[in-house]
């Protein structure tokens, strides 16, 4: 099913005493980071479920993949959940996708958050299901977070209103504005789901990428590939988070200069999103407008209802 021919979803907001459900789609991770974590969450008002089968290790991975699967399936079906938090990324969500039930993750929505290696899930999950899905910090990274990117999570999962963001440092490679709905994640996530049934659809789209750890040429080289294949014809628009350890920003902005030259649309980098210091936590499903010269990213209509319908 084509993303364009979905209605997107929104889950209930979050209120104080709600569940948080926690799973592992990905890597093991590590007990104190996650601790401090689930302290956060239960900080904000939250109750946190921490299913046993969270801790089971197989090779790098948290659990085999049917346990994995079978974690999230699970929990979506549970009524008691009101929201499902990843503990952390690393690799491992793509190999789940087979085994997990989209028809019942549709009919028991709720709130989902994740990034990195979980851009997968977030991408899928839209695809697939039509459901407007969170990127924002996961349990192992909150403990490290900054009060702006835990408060930037607690209004986003609990507040019904539509919201702009202003990059602190924005940097306009493309001018122009540009509206779609608002996808993506992680990039080096995102080119491993090209050529597969998961693949999204970009068609009129603004896309959002991040990274971690690869050099420019690497990025330059994924993005030439996603180009090669197709899977950015038509894109409207590109807003960039933060690449962290991926070389210095000229160089990142004249990768993107390369590889979007025959391109008429906006690009805006700048966003405090993704592996930095600060992770803002945006909704993917969203309507918004990107505007590259003013520097604004425009959300058109709140992610999440004020009750069920």
């Amino acid at each position: 099913m084509s993303r364009n021919e979905i209605t997107p979803l929104k889950p209930v907001r979050l209120v104080s005493g709600d569940t948080i459900g926690v799973v592992a789609p990905a890597g093991t991770f590590d007990l104190e980071a996650f601790q401090l974590g689930v302290d956060i969450l239960e900080k904000m008002g939250f109750q946190v479920y921490v299913p046993e089968a969270l801790f089971e290790k197989e090779r790098y991975l948290a659990g085999s993949d049917a346990r994995r699967a079978e974690l999230i399936n699970r929990l979506f079906s549970d009524n008691t959940v009101k929201a499902i938090v990843c503990a952390r990324g690393g690799f491992g969500s793509a190999r789940i996708l087979p085994l997990l039930d989209f028809d019942l993750i549709r009919n028991n929505l709720k709130i989902f958050v994740g990034f990195s290696d979980i851009s997968v899930l977030l991408t899928v999950f839209l695809s697939k299901c039509g459901i407007i899905t969170f990127h924002g910090p996961m349990v192992t990274t909150l403990g490290n977070a900054d009060q702006e990117s835990k408060d930037a999570m607690l209004y986003a999962l609990t507040t019904a209103t539509p919201i702009e963001i202003f990059p602190d440092k924005g940097v306009t490679i493309k001018k122009g504005i540009a509206t779609g709905t608002l996808m993506g994640g992680n990039l080096s996530t995102l080119c491993h789901l090209v050529g597969t049934p998961y693949e999204p659809d970009l068609n009129g789209q603004i896309l959002f990428i991040e990274d971690v750890n690869e050099e420019p040429y690497k990025i330059e080289r994924m993005l030439f590939q996603m180009k090669l294949s197709g899977c950015l014809d038509g894109l409207s628009g590109l807003a960039l988070g933060s690449f962290e350890n991926c070389g210095s920003l000229d160089s990142i902005q004249m990768v993107m200069e390369k590889i979007f030259i025959d391109d008429e649309i906006p690009i805006l980098g700048g966003f405090n999103i993704g592996h930095g210091n600060t992770n803002l936590t945006i909704p993917m499903g969203v309507s918004v407008t990107i505007d590259a010269d003013r520097h604004m990213l425009k959300f058109h209509e709140a992610a999440v209802s004020e009750e069920s319908n």
